[in-house]
């Protein structure tokens, strides 16, 4: 089993970056495929990012495709989650998750095994 820690959110102004992490412990990261997700109030929770156990295949929600970049260091038993230019609409919750790797990459929340805490992100315009 692993424990997952995210760190990183904040109030930011629309146009900001900002990094997430997400701490793994209990067991070696590189065994698991990762996503970023997020829940924002009285919406249901969505797919950001995810990535494989060896960091060689991502995906990424249409929203934030090509703003936001998710990323690991097996090494450092650590992925992050790298968002430029936020805007209002990337207020939320964020989430990690972890699940055994397998192919092909899954994105939905309910495939996912462990969770962290969450940290909260607020975009403000």
């Amino acid at each position: 089993q692993v424990q997952l820690v995210e760190s990183g959110g904040g109030v930011v102004q629309a146009g900001a970056s900002l990094r997430l992490s997400c701490a793994a412990s209990g067991r070696t990261l590189g065994m698991y495929d990762m996503g970023w997700f997020r829940q924002a109030p009285g919406k249901e929770r969505e797919s950001v990012a995810a990535i494989t156990r060896g960091g060689g295949t991502s995906h990424y929600a249409d929203s934030v495709k090509g703003r936001f970049t998710i990323s690991r260091d097996n090494a450092k038993n650590t992925v992050y989650l790298q968002m430029h230019s936020v805007t209002p609409e990337d207020t939320a919750v964020y989430y990690c998750a972890a699940r055994p790797g397998s192919w092909p990459l899954r994105t939905r929340d309910y495939e996912y095994d462990y969770w962290g805490q969450g940290t909260q992100v607020t975009v403000s315009s």
